[in-house]
This record gives structure tokens, C-alpha cells and sequence, in this order.
């Protein structure tokens, strides 16, 4: 798969944009912290295994790197440079479909 394919199936669910939007706003959150904020914060009920899941998916497309610490596990923001490809590639369509039209006119 292309690396963006990897971070639009990530981006695809609700619920990994909301882990990025806190990790972005909090960076370097155990699990229990993002699901506690998650709930809290956005009104998500799912497990801690339903969150890991998610991380797992936002790990493998290279959003979110994780780490331990002593017996725990540390996420953090790591898309940066993904999001930026992303978006650019979004930005490309938006600018061809602005010529299509400039040329219609």
C-alpha cells in the first residue's frame, strides 16, 4: 500500500482523528490517560483493547509512534511530515478543479 493510502484508511475513522486531535493537544499520553480523556472529553465509550486497536492502526500508518516507560506505554504525535503529504496531495486536486473551472469560464 502507498504511504498514503496507509494515512487516508487511518484518517478514515472518526475516532483516530479524535486520538491525533488529543495527542496533538497532549502529546506523550499512556493508554489509560488517552482513553480517559476520550471519554471525557468527546463522549467515545469503548475499551482501552478498542482504543489499542486504533493505535495500532495509526502506529502502522505512521501517525503515532509509541514507547515504553518502565511497565508503560507511551503514544505520541508522529505524522507530521504524512499529514503535510496528504495534504499537499488534497491541495493538488483543489487547485487543479479551480483551473478546470478558470478554463470553463
Amino acid at each position: 500500500m502507498d504511504s498514503n493510502d496507509d494515512v487516508f484508511q487511518a484518517l478514515s475513522d472518526s475516532t483516530r482523528r479524535l486520538i491525533l486531535e488529543e495527542l496533538t493537544d497532549n502529546n506523550e499520553q499512556t493508554l489509560f490517560e488517552l482513553c480517559a480523556r476520550l471519554t471525557m472529553e468527546h463522549d467515545v465509550d469503548m475499551s482501552r483493547q478498542g482504543v489499542s486497536k486504533h493505535l495500532d492502526v495509526l502506529e502502522e500508518a505512521g501517525l503515532v509512534t509509541s514507547m515504553r516507560r518502565g511497565r508503560t506505554k507511551v503514544m505520541e504525535f508522529a505524522g507530521n511530515d504524512q499529514i503535510k503529504e496528504a495534504a499537499a496531495w488534497m491541495d493538488r486536486l483543489t487547485e487543479s478543479d479551480t483551473d478546470a473551472k478558470s478554463e470553463r469560464s
